[in-house]
């Protein structure tokens, strides 16, 4: 089975490029919706699988196919989110969405920059941001799909409601409740600029187990989130407080001893990954106000962490 979900030996014809060519786009919509990159995959590979399952009348009867896949991709993934929410209560600890990398600050990578790795098909934007993908998985399933349909894909709501089941009404309100969400989550930011310089003295700092630089990096009421998904070991429990999370850094950084810290991209905003030669241990995102990190989102269940492999 090839990368659209169809057997190799199946009929494919000139009328299936514009198909193909759309898959990135339903890339891009699934992992914005599910937060990972291989639920993404699979929701994705589903699709169209179901539609090279159709006869070619069939298919040749549908007038936009592209509409028609953006309309069993954005389902799947409903239902996937409404499941999720059974699984996230048999999740080992917090639940983090999954990081994606910047290929272009990686080299000499083993595996994973094909064009069959889905992390390749992301667009890094705004809208990939971990703090807009946790405000994301704060919503309901069809809040989050109407939202994402309409302000971030630009789908019409008489559209978004035959995927969504709800009238155009119903689902205006949904994109207007998530709209609220991600409002009420966003501060000031910081520019790209100040954000990198704020990473680049955490990590100098935190290898330093500098107690009062990383206080002073710190807001007063940063937040340090950890997924260890029962794979790798976390805190169970989010850390609260600038004194909290510093004390606990420099905890880290006594255990581990040597620290090798890259900064790198998470998601297109500065990160770090903590690396062991090859192997990359956890993936760090920051959200960043000024000149102060407001939140922490250390990865490191080594499943979320397989697209940066070295």
């Amino acid at each position: 089975m090839d990368i659209t979900g169809r057997n190799e030996d199946a009929a494919a014809g000139p009328e299936d490029e514009p198909l193909i060519a759309a898959r990135r786009g339903l890339a891009n919509l699934a992992y914005r919706l599910l937060g990972s990159l291989t639920e993404a995959e699979d929701a994705v590979q589903e699709a169209y699988a179901r539609w090279f399952a159709q006869s070619v009348e069939r298919r040749a009867a549908v007038a936009n196919p592209a509409a028609w896949l953006t309309t069993v991709v954005s389902r799947i993934c409903m239902d996937q989110l409404r499941s999720a929410r059974m699984r996230r209560e048999r999740y080992v600890g917090e639940w983090i969405p999954e990081p994606v990398p910047e290929r272009a600050e990686w080299t000499g990578l083993s595996h994973g920059s094909t064009a069959r790795d889905p992390a390749d098909h992301i667009t890094l934007d705004e809208s990939v941001e971990m703090a807009f993908l946790v405000v994301l998985d704060s919503m309901t399933p069809a809040e989050r799909v109407a939202f994402m349909l309409h302000d971030v894909f630009r789908v019409p709501f008489n559209e978004v409601a035959a995927i969504v089941g709800r009238t155009p009404g119903a689902c205006r309100e949904l994109a207007s409740s998530g709209r609220r969400r991600v409002a009420a989550a966003r501060t000031g930011g910081a520019r790209a600029r100040q954000r990198s310089a704020v990473v680049g003295e955490f990590r100098q700092a935190w290898q330093a187990k500098d107690m009062d630089a990383l206080v002073r990096l710190l807001d007063p009421s940063v937040v340090a989130v950890a997924d260890g998904g029962g794979r790798a070991t976390a805190s169970p429990t989010p850390v609260r407080g600038h004194l909290e999370v510093a004390g606990f850094l420099v905890y880290l950084a006594g255990l581990a001893g040597r620290l090798d810290l890259l900064e790198r991209s998470v998601n297109g905003q500065p990160g770090l990954v903590a690396v062991d030669g090859d192997q990359v241990l956890t993936v760090y995102a920051f959200d960043i106000e000024e000149s102060r990190i407001r939140r922490i989102w250390a990865i490191r269940n080594p499943d979320k962490l397989r697209p940066w492999s070295r």
